[in-house]
């Protein structure tokens, strides 16, 4: 089993340690903290550390709020990972693991952005070997840098995870992902150095569509995030729910990180077609089911809808 492997497969177990450290605000003069554990290997890591841009500040790049559970979580789960591999000899004997952490702000700018630097990385590491190779013929004594990532972990997103394997596969640099279940990953033509540790977004559709089966609801309203997460989980939703005679009242998407307005104008939308259409089937980010939640407790719609989707079990801001 490779070292990458092997981290992911235990850092799934450590998901849910509790928070011990304090991560130092990253958007302080622009610049992002990251984390770096020196290693003979070094495995690279997205999280989203913090909240994506509001949607007035998307052009900014600026993050948002820090992500306790979701994002820093993960970096202190994935720290304690490398420290139980380091220290059974039987693991990996006579090589340590080390990792680099980079904020993915759960948004494709940042994201790339970050990406581009573990790729100058392997780019700078790639010049010094060959000086090296150089100095070692005339006798002078090489310095040794930064070394390359071996592969990266993340990012969460199956949208911004499909960008970053778009840069990252042009430099053969393997990703898997922990929690991007986009359908259009599964497609090795497209995403050769793409791999994952979750089922794709079939598996989920197809469980939604038996829990309406189950429970008669033949007559159902379907929301979805817009992105490439949830308009192909919905789509497989819509095609399967057909096939098994299950009708579409209103079908509506919105961003995750939308305003008030925008998800007080999609309960609106929603409340036309009560009280047929009661239940309604989202394929949606957690940011998206926590501003649906909040726009109805604001239009006292609470009670009136039954929402039906994949469980946000991180954290109540969390996504998939």
């Amino acid at each position: 089993m490779s070292p990458l492997f092997l981290l992911v497969f235990l850092l799934s177990e450590e998901i849910g340690l509790a928070s011990i450290g304090v991560l130092v605000d990253a958007q302080s003069n622009e610049r992002r903290v990251v984390a770096h554990v020196a290693g003979d290997v070094i495995i690279g890591a997205l999280f989203s550390v913090h909240h994506q841009p509001p949607a007035d500040k998307v052009h900014e790049r600026k993050c948002g709020a820090v992500r306790e559970q979701y994002g820093i979580q993960r970096v202190e789960a994935m720290l304690h990972t490398l420290d139980r591999i380091n220290a059974d000899v039987n693991i990996l004997p006579n090589v340590s693991l080390g990792c680099e952490i980079r904020d993915s702000c759960w948004h494709s700018a940042v994201a790339l952005e970050q990406s581009i630097e573990f790729i100058r990385d392997s780019l700078v590491s790639t010049e010094e070997e060959e000086g090296m190779a150089r100095c070692s013929e005339s006798g002078a004594t090489p310095m040794r840098g930064k070394k390359p990532i071996v592969g990266v972990i993340g990012p969460g997103s199956s949208s911004v995870a499909i960008q970053v394997q778009n840069l990252l596969q042009l430099f053969n640099i393997p990703q898997i992902a922990y929690s991007a279940t986009s359908m259009d990953l599964s497609d090795k033509s497209l995403y050769k150095y793409f791999m994952r540790v979750v089922p794709s977004d079939a598996q989920q559709a197809r469980a939604m569509v038996d829990i309406v089966k189950r429970y008669n609801w033949s007559y159902v309203s379907a929301i979805h995030t817009e992105g490439n997460y949830g308009e192909s989980g919905m789509e497989a939703f819509k095609d399967m729910a057909g096939k098994e005679g299950i009708c579409i009242a209103h079908s509506d998407k919105i961003y995750s990180n939308a305003g008030e307005q925008s998800f007080d104008k999609l309960l609106r939308k929603l409340r036309e077609h009560l009280p047929k259409a009661r239940v309604v089937a989202c394929f949606c980010e957690g940011m998206t089911v926590r501003g649906i939640l909040m726009a109805m407790r604001r239009q006292k719609l609470v009670g009136e809808f039954v929402l039906v989707g994949r469980s946000i079990h991180h954290s109540p801001t969390s996504t998939p």
